[in-house]
This record gives structure tokens, sequence and C-alpha cells, in this order.
């Protein structure tokens, strides 16, 4: 129990927050944030996605003292940046170029874009229809602006055959898959976990005062860095094996479970 300690929690969206099954937020966890926010507790996101399509979080928005997005490349509490950190331009070509050769979709997240370079079904099948994703207009889908800017995040549809052939060519990246259908490629050196130490430093908050959520391999090294990392009860096993508890699913109270187990609400 640490009911006299006020913490920062850090929250996974995709399989965390929202489920995977109805796109929306458990009404226990709306209470569990809202009692927690209450008693003194910070809340924090902490998502691969990129801050275009962070569209499915509006019941709770109220509640967030500030984010990582794109898997840690871009941090930032209210107005103000606390990291950002884009992908090497050779890197870029490579990434485009074997795109381009193999023929698959690519998602491209730039400082102010959301674009898909080389488009296929699956784009639409998996970001539109599995994972219900928002507000996809034109005005943040142009991918010449995105190519022009710096690039926080590449999102390639292949299989792990062809990442673990694709990332030894890539020497400036690394790539955290929380979906069999397609990986998260960032910077090197730039994951959930190094974010983590960089909201720390900034709030002047020692690690042994964060808690992390996660279900994903995207969120092995924030559950790991944390002071406290919890998985969801449908993460994988690996991250389950890392985590210092693991809760129930994101579908049966799963944030709700933890925040009584630990005494924060």
């Amino acid at each position: 129990m640490i009911m006299n300690e006020k913490y920062a929690l850090f929250f996974d969206i995709d399989g965390t927050l929202v489920s995977f099954e109805t796109h929306q937020i458990p009404a226990s966890t709306i209470f569990a944030l809202t009692q927690a926010k209450a008693n003194g507790h910070r809340v924090y996101i902490a998502t691969g996605r990129p801050i275009q399509i962070l569209t499915n979080i509006g019941a709770i928005e109220h509640l967030v003292d500030g984010y990582i997005t794109t898997n840690g490349a871009y941090c930032f509490i209210g107005d103000e940046v606390v990291s950002t950190n884009a992908i090497a331009q050779q890197d870029v070509d490579t990434m485009l170029e074997d795109a381009r050769r193999y023929d698959y979709s690519c998602v491209v997240a730039s400082t102010t874009q959301f674009a898909v370079y080389n488009p296929h079904p699956d784009f639409d099948q998996i970001f539109i229809q599995q994972l219900a994703v928002e507000g996809l207009s034109p005005d943040c889908m142009n991918l010449d602006i995105a190519l022009s800017e710096p690039i926080l995040q590449f999102s390639p549809f292949f299989d792990i055959a062809h990442e673990q052939e694709l990332m030894p060519r890539l020497p400036g990246c690394i790539s955290g898959r929380w979906h069999p259908a397609f990986t998260d490629i960032t910077a090197r050196g730039t994951d959930k976990g190094s974010a983590l130490h960089h909201m720390a430093r900034h709030m002047g908050l020692d690690m042994s005062h964060i808690i992390a959520f996660g279900d994903g391999g995207n969120d092995l090294t924030m559950i790991r860095e944390a002071g406290i990392g919890i998985a969801m009860g449908n993460a994988n096993e690996v991250l389950k094996r890392e985590a210092d508890h693991i809760t129930t699913t994101v579908d049966d109270d799963g944030i709700l479970q933890a925040f009584r187990h630990y005494g924060l609400v």
C-alpha cells in the first residue's frame, strides 16, 4: 500500500486505457482516474500514437497532465516541450526505399503530420476499423509536408521476419512492436522508458514515484524503468514477466483493480 505518497501515473492507451473490443475507456477506469487525481496523483499518457491521432481519450482528457507520444519521440506538458527526437535522414531514406522495393504501407509521423506512404488496404483495415482512429483528415494527412519535416516515427506494415532483416540497415533506429501487422520505428534511444526519465527530470520527480501501466511490446522499457510497472491482464507474456504487478484486463476493471491494490483510490 502506498496511500501516503503522491505518484505520477503513466498510461499506454490501446489495450490499457482503451478496450480493443469496445474502443472506449471503461467507466471503471474513468472513475479510478478521477478519484486518483482528486487524491493528488498526476495522470500522464504514454502512447505510441502520434499527437495527431490522440482521438480516443476524450473522456479523460481533462485529467491528463502531460504526454509521451510517438513512443517517446515527442513529450510535452501543457505548451512546454519536454523532449523530442527525430530519425536521421539516412534512415528515413532507407525506410522509404524499402517500402517502395517491397511494396508495403508505412505510416509517417512528422512534427505536424500523420500520413501514409505507399498506402494499401491494410492501413484502413487496422487503423480505422480495428483501432477506430478518427479525424484522419487531409489537414493532417499531407505526405509531402510530412516528408519535408523531421520524422519522429515510422509504422511499417510488415511481419517480424522482415523487421529482423530491415533493422540492421537502420543503425540509428529501434523497433517496438505492439501489433502483429506493424511495428513502430523511432530514433535509437527513443522509447517509453527513456521518455519516463525525461519527464521525471523535468518534473523533479524520483523514478520511484512513477507508476506505469501497459500491455504491449512497446511498453516494455516503460514497465522496466518505472518505480512500479503494472501489466494489464491482456498484456503479452514478456511484459507480464517484467512487471511488478499484473492486474486484470482492460475490460475487467484492470486499472481500478490496480489502483485499489496500491491504495491510490
